[in-house]
């Protein structure tokens, strides 16, 4: 008898229409705010990693801007420079 009192009770009902309205319905759901949080962690992350590539990114230019040989070593490397008496083999592994 209580049970049934209550679910005829219209303020119950407009209650829990609206909780079931803004769990499933409303564009600002719980699964949306759920996505958009774990978005949001994930651009967090991926900021911390970029930020420190800056760092490392600005420490070597500076290297490479003070100390000749490390130049050196950059452009033999990552260019594939030889000087002139000089030849170059490339090993590629698979």
């Amino acid at each position: 008898m209580l049970i049934l009192k209550i679910l005829k009770n219209k303020y119950f009902l407009v209650i829990i229409g609206l909780i079931v309205w803004l769990l499933y319905f409303d564009k600002n759901d719980v699964f949306t705010q759920f996505d958009l949080v774990s978005k949001c962690n994930k651009l967090n992350t991926e900021k911390e990693y970029y930020i420190a590539e800056i760092e490392n990114n600005k420490k070597e230019i500076l290297e490479l801007q003070t100390n000749k040989e490390s130049l050196e070593t950059f452009a033999r490397e990552k260019y594939l420079m030889k000087r002139d008496n000089e030849d170059v083999f490339v090993l590629v592994q698979k």
